[in-house]
């Protein structure tokens, strides 16, 4: 991160296709962290950078379900959208805080 960006939410969730990791929100992106855990010592490490997604390129945001509650988003990328579905803990909470940080980077 530089030093204008900063981090508004971040959380352990779990993407559909992706599997564990973190998911984290700040003024200029979203991005999803995969994370690998040992068990037998309760460690948690960060193994590489899924998804690094400036908020421009964001195209849509929404929630879904009902008991496995997900915040998705749809992402430009260069070979064409791609739709990444996250469940976190407060899908509501996530999706108000994205539509936040989108909607200030179209007043910038």
């Amino acid at each position: 991160m530089d030093e204008s960006e900063k981090k508004l939410k971040q959380e352990d969730c779990n993407e559909d296709s992706l599997g564990a990791g973190i998911l984290t929100l700040t003024t200029k992106r979203i991005a999803f962290d995969k994370t690998r855990g040992r068990i037998a010592d309760f460690t948690k490490r960060i193994d590489e950078t899924i998804l690094d997604a400036p908020l421009e390129n964001i195209v849509k945001a929404w929630k879904e379900g009902l008991l496995m509650k997900k915040v998705c988003i749809k992402v430009k990328t260069e070979q064409g959208e791609k739709d990444y579905k996250f469940g976190v803990f407060s899908n509501g909470g996530w999706l108000k805080d994205i539509q936040k940080a989108l909607d200030s980077t179209k007043t910038q």
